[in-house]
């Protein structure tokens, strides 16, 4: 396959120059791989990753924001519920690429100011902490239920 038609099979179906450039990769064919959209596709994987674990993250501080300063009992299940489900996708993407803790630790600040910013739209007459209220420690925030303290 010419290089000119391999770029067109990227554009075209992306399903099967997935499967062509594969099959390269394991028959060692660099020759004919598509450097470019390859290299592409391969920043794209890392991005989306990192993209997944602050949405992930924001949702977690949302939850953890709301079950430790909002008082509506009724609520708590709910959100303990949400901080679990939000704790294990974190912990799923951090188990398959741990060197994503230091990616969580230097996105905090931002997360927090973000989750701090949605809730108290939702909740304006709560106060929220315009400073972290929680350990800046991964293990911590993924594990502790700060609302028992």
């Amino acid at each position: 396959m010419s290089k000119t038609s391999v770029k067109k099979l990227y554009e075209q179906d992306f399903y099967l120059w997935v499967e062509d450039t594969v099959n390269k990769l394991k028959a060692r064919d660099n020759e004919n791989l598509d450097w470019e959209n390859l290299i592409e596709e391969v920043e794209s994987l890392g991005k989306s990753q990192r993209k997944a674990v602050r949405g992930f993250l924001v949702r977690l501080l949302e939850h953890l924001l709301k079950r430790c300063y909002v008082p509506m009992s009724d609520c708590y299940r709910g959100w303990e519920i949400e901080i679990r489900n939000f704790r294990q996708r974190l912990q799923i993407e951090l188990e398959d690429s741990p060197s994503l803790k230091g990616f969580v630790l230097e996105i905090l600040d931002k997360s927090y100011q973000m989750a701090l910013d949605n809730v108290r739209d939702g909740y304006p007459d709560v106060y929220f902490s315009d400073v972290f209220p929680f350990p800046q420690d991964v293990d911590i925030l993924l594990n502790q239920k700060f609302w028992e303290e």
